[in-house]
This record gives C-alpha cells, structure tokens and sequence, in this order.
C-alpha cells in the first residue's frame, strides 16, 4: 500500500508538473498572440499615418500653389493701379491744360 501512494505521490507531482507546464506554454502561446496583434495594430496606424501625412503634403502644396497664384495677381494689381494713376495724371495735366488755355481765351 506504501508503494500505492507512493506511486499516487509521484502521478499527482508529475500531473502538477505537467499542468504547470501547460499553463506556462499557454500564456506564452497568449502573449505572443497579443504581442503579434498589437504589431499590426501599430502597422496599421503607422500606415494610416503615412496616408494622412502624404495627404496633408498634397494639401499643403496646394496651398502654396494658391499663395504663388495670389501673389502673381496681386502684383499684376499693382501694375494696373500703377497705369491708371499715370494715366489719371496725365489727363489731370491735360485738362489743366485745356482750362489754363480757356481762362486765357477768356479773360482777353
């Protein structure tokens, strides 16, 4: 009978030991699925990432494609307001011109 629970000794260390063996691999086996989920779950947001940084460059040259194009016109503004000053200039000098002469014709 002492042989019996000896040998009951032995099956319930080993049975311990076999268990403690499993649990181990499982929550290896568990962790490694987690740590394999959260590197494509960082893939994925790196990814998403990219796209929203190559979208807000495209954006941004988009912007300075505007900026150019409003500084183009703004100059071109400029050039006009420029002209109808020197025009406006040039017919105030004729019209002083003309009234000067006028004057002349009518005080005579």
């Amino acid at each position: 009978m002492n042989v019996i629970l000896i040998k009951s000794e032995m099956m319930k260390n080993k049975l311990k030991s076999s268990l403690l063996l499993i649990v181990t691999i499982g929550i290896f086996t568990s962790c490694d699925d987690v740590t394999q989920e959260v590197e494509e779950k960082l893939n994925g947001l790196n990814k998403k990432a990219e796209q929203l940084d190559s979208l807000i460059n495209k954006e941004v040259d988009k912007v300075m494609a505007l900026d150019t194009l409003i500084n183009l016109e703004s100059d071109k503004v400029k050039k006009l307001d420029s002209l109808i000053n020197n025009s406006s200039s040039k017919l105030d000098a004729i019209i002083d011109k003309n009234i000067k002469t006028v004057e002349k014709i009518i005080n005579q």
